[in-house]
């Protein structure tokens, strides 16, 4: 894919492309919830265009024992976090429960520390009864996002839309069930990476999400 026909300049562009389409739902008081790092800038430009309040959802992997890039499983960050296991996974390999406890633990306390560096002391908005847009850079295989939804689930949010500037089609059936609403600028068949369809995708910094943080609104 050359330079012309990339669809975003970079995730702050994504993110006002991806605003425009969300546009509607400010009269619902959304919350948006951004997917750190990259899902950050695309989160603030939506949050700015609607008047909405942002916050971050963290998700954890647990890793299998002795196979930590083999997920079983994944912890959510929010007012109330959540374990969310992969049950075939997890019956196929058959985690002890004290292992996965201690897994979960150790996640929770990895998701506190980088909260404490993002946002300071300020502590999770509670989702319940709240529209809430659940944004990021793309979604390609979509693990990260279908454990992040699961767990929003939990904390009984009046609706939840996934909001997305670019993604695999086929991920996006997978999805479907997940949420009451889909939004995505791009969806190609044909995917390969998230990266393929940004011009500048350079990784986004701690130093970036603080700074965006700081700046939207509480």
């Amino acid at each position: 894919m050359d330079q012309i026909t990339m669809p975003f300049k970079d995730r702050r562009d994504a993110g006002r492309q991806l605003a425009a389409r969300l546009v509607d739902k400010a009269a619902e008081n959304p919350l948006i919830l951004a997917l750190p790092r990259g899902g950050v800038p695309i989160g603030y430009e939506v949050a700015k265009a609607l008047g909405a309040q942002m916050d971050l959802l963290m998700v954890r992997k647990i890793g299998a024992p002795g196979w930590p890039e083999y997920a079983i499983g994944a912890v959510i960050d929010g007012a109330d976090p959540h374990l969310v296991l992969n049950e075939e996974v997890v019956r196929q390999i058959a985690p002890s429960p004290n292992y996965i406890r201690a897994e979960m633990l150790r996640q929770l306390k990895e998701i506190e520390r980088r909260r404490l560096i993002y946002l300071d002391e300020r502590r999770p908005v509670s989702v319940t009864d709240r529209t809430v847009i659940i944004v990021d850079d793309g979604i390609a295989t979509g693990s990260t996002v279908k454990a992040a939804l699961q767990g929003v689930h939990k904390n009984n949010p009046k609706k939840i839309i996934l909001a997305v500037p670019v993604a695999a089609r086929s991920t996006l059936v997978e999805l479907e069930d997940q949420c009451d609403e889909i939004i995505s600028l791009y969806t190609p068949s044909v995917f390969g990476a998230v990266g393929n369809f940004y011009d500048n995708f350079n990784q986004t910094e701690d130093s970036e999400v603080i700074a965006l943080m700081e700046g939207s609104l509480c």
